[in-house]
């Protein structure tokens, strides 16, 4: 992965951005054809797409509850079947 590719904030990504750049990050690493170095460089640039995108997910889950708590539903409860 180049400089260039690493270039955009993890925190200006949206979660597609992040997600599909650590897949990118973890098929580099598997692949195991990266200097040491720059394997330490996507290690960290991985645990950032990681953390970033458990928080966007985390954001969403929190949305969706307010969504069904508006909607009357039980916070965390699921539709009945047919409804």
């Amino acid at each position: 992965m180049t400089d260039e590719a690493m270039g955009k904030p993890v925190e200006k990504m949206s979660f597609e951005e992040a997600m599909a750049e650590l897949e990118q990050v973890v098929g580099q690493l598997e692949r195991g054809d990266v200097p040491l170095e720059e394997s330490i460089k996507l290690y960290e640039r991985g645990a950032e797409l990681k953390a970033h995108c458990e928080t966007k997910l985390k954001s969403a889950e929190e949305k969706v509850e307010q969504i069904r708590v508006a909607e009357g539903r039980a916070a965390g409860a699921t539709p009945a079947e047919g409804l």
